[in-house]
Parts: structure tokens; C-alpha cells; sequence
């Protein structure tokens, strides 16, 4: 595990201006296929729905606050195209699991052992989340979770909601 950490902080020094913590972006999300908890979760089959994609592990403490934070968001949002997508990074299943059973997703949850996904994101913080639009770009990135993200982040959700709604009209 430390040595595929090491590896993706190693790629995301490198990478880092694609994704950079906190800005607004626009460049296409990298698609992904992964194991889910009960089906293959694949990004694209997402286009048209605004995604909130969350890289996290069982050994991360803010991750326990962003799960709580993340089952509101779903049930708030869920009804309005709004998706969460949660990739775990622990290299055992049983570790992922076992948080799992004690904090429940009410979205959607990948499983990325080896960390392909993280480095194609240039993942360096736990956890890091990026708000994909329907059109499947990367607008927003956001490196670790501390409780005044959850207003600011909230309110992306809110504005990308409102711009698709105004835009299928």
C-alpha cells in the first residue's frame, strides 16, 4: 500500500496542474471500469448525470466524516441527477469491507487495488474528490475533506444542478 501511495504522490507531483486542489477546471474526466460492491462501475455509463467522485481508504479518518457527508448529499441530490461515485484504494477487500459495514454508502462504491484510477486522477491527498459535470468533464477538485468544504462543495452541487436544469429546458 505505502509503495502504491508513494507511486500515485510521485505521479500527482508530476501531474498536478491537470487537477489542482480547489480550482475550477474543465478537462475530460479519465474514464474508468472497476468492481463495485454489486456491479462493475464504469464512469461513462454516468454521461448525462452530475458525479461527484470520491477517492478514499479504510485507514483514512476525514474519509469516516466525508461518508456521513456523502449519504446526505445522495439523498438530497440523488433525485436530481446527482450520482456519487466512492473508489476505494485499500489492497485488501476485506479492509474496504469492513469500514463499509461500519459506515453504509448510500451510493455507488468501486473497489481500485493497485490504484490505476488514483493515478489517472493524480490522486495525492485522502481523500480526494472531483465533481465531474454531465458532459464528462472534470470541473472542480477537491484534496482532503475538512468540515468547511462541505458548504462550498454543496454549493457546486447545487449550481451544477441548476445549470443542467436550465439547460434541458
Amino acid at each position: 500500500m505505502i509503495a502504491s501511495l508513494f507511486r500515485i504522490s510521485l505521479t500527482a507531483l508530476t501531474l498536478y496542474g491537470l487537477f489542482g486542489s480547489g480550482n475550477a477546471i474543465s478537462a475530460p474526466a479519465p474514464d474508468f471500469k472497476l468492481d463495485g460492491q454489486q456491479k462493475q462501475i464504469k464512469l461513462s455509463d454516468y454521461r448525462g448525470q452530475i458525479v461527484y467522485l470520491d477517492f478514499w481508504a479504510s485507514w483514512c479518518q476525514p474519509c469516516r466524516k466525508s461518508f456521513t457527508w456523502m449519504n446526505k448529499m445522495q439523498s438530497l441530490y440523488g433525485e436530481e441527477g446527482f450520482k456519487i461515485i466512492a473508489i476505494n484504494l485499500d489492497e485488501s477487500r476485506n479492509k474496504a469491507d469492513k469500514f463499509l459495514q461500519q459506515i453504509p454508502a448510500n451510493f455507488d462504491v468501486a473497489f481500485d487495488p493497485r490504484g490505476n484510477t488514483a493515478e489517472s486522477y493524480n490522486v495525492k491527498a485522502m481523500p480526494s474528490s472531483y465533481l465531474i459535470d454531465k458532459h464528462g468533464n472534470v470541473i472542480h477538485a477537491n484534496l482532503g475533506f475538512r468540515g468547511n468544504d462541505e458548504e462550498k462543495l454543496e454549493a457546486i452541487i447545487r449550481k451544477l444542478i441548476q445549470q443542467s436544469t436550465v439547460a434541458s429546458r
